[in-house]
């Protein structure tokens, strides 16, 4: 199975529209939007939900009113300040499970949360699995695993031996469970002194995971100086950029219209780097498949 993850040492460099742009451009894959916390590429594929699935994970506190004795033991040993008048305030409570230790009288009982939902759906441009996790809950990491999972499950019955996922920004926790094992990083940067930064982390996070990757600058003209410097760094690092898209007003279009890129517009400026792009992508994957 071929897997291929885009990624971003940040938010709002226009990965989700790239991987809008490969959805249309490729033939046979499944899609999958990793991004748990905050998925957005259902609105440019928009999906029709086929299943929809419960996620739980985690814990929270609940005292019996009427078992607790209110000897305040509770309440000194919570170290996030969740308890207030012998009630457990559920956004503050992090599952530790300590009160519930504490408890003399075994009022405290910890109760998994509903963390989110997953789904799976059909896309014009094939079957895309994502996911929704709740506000203020934890473990995206292993949504994004199970996302991962489903996505390949799904390929396999569909006679598929492909997956493009769309990864969260950062290097942190959803990400490394969003790259581990994958074929292919395919890191979407910009020319700014934070996208230099970040490039940098998410490359050595790829190295880590002996993940082999490909890096795109996406708005390059506005900082040639900038683009420059990413350049010579991947090239020192023997990394290949194989893609430069120019800054353009006809990408915000595309999004408020909730079409890809390569939809909207025939602009050879813009489609020829995205098609570029892909074609290095099929290259390096094909050659990780063989």
């Amino acid at each position: 199975m071929r897997e291929g993850v885009v990624l971003s040492g940040k938010g709002g460099t226009g990965k989700t529209s790239v991987v809008g742009a490969f959805a249309a451009l490729a033939k046979q894959k499944v899609l999958s939007d990793c991004d748990v916390d905050a998925a957005d590429l259902h609105l440019l594929l928009n999906p029709s939900v086929k299943e929809e699935h419960e996620f739980w994970s985690g814990k929270t506190a609940v005292i019996d009113r009427e078992a607790c004795t209110e000897c305040g033991l509770c309440v000194e040993a919570c170290r996030f300040d969740a308890i207030h008048d012998f009630t457990v305030d559920p956004i503050g409570c992090e599952g530790c499970g300590l009160c519930a230790r504490v408890c003399p009288v075994n009022a405290i009982t910890m109760k998994e949360n509903l963390a989110g939902h997953w789904f799976i759906s059909e896309t014009r441009f094939g079957p895309l699995v994502h996911a929704r996790l709740g506000i203020a809950q934890e473990n995206s990491g292993m949504l994004v695993h199970l996302v991962r999972k489903k996505a390949k499950e799904t390929a396999e019955q569909a006679g598929l031996d492909l997956t493009i996922n769309d990864g969260p920004p950062g290097i942190g926790c959803a990400v490394i469970s969003s790259l581990s094992a994958a074929s292919l990083a395919f890191i979407v940067t910009e020319p700014s002194v934070s996208g230099i930064h970040d490039v940098e982390r998410v490359l050595s996070v790829c190295r880590h995971f002996s993940v082999p990757a490909l890096v795109c600058i996406n708005k390059h003209d506005v900082n040639e100086e900038g683009t420059r410097q990413i350049e010579e760094y991947c090239a020192g690092q023997g990394i290949d950029v194989v893609s430069r898209i120019p800054f353009d007003t006809k990408v915000t279009e595309a999004q408020v219209q909730g079409v890809p890129l390569v939809e909207y517009t025939d602009d050879p400026r813009l489609v020829g780097p995205l098609e570029e792009a892909w074609r290095a992508v099929t290259k390096r994957l094909d050659d990780a498949g063989a």
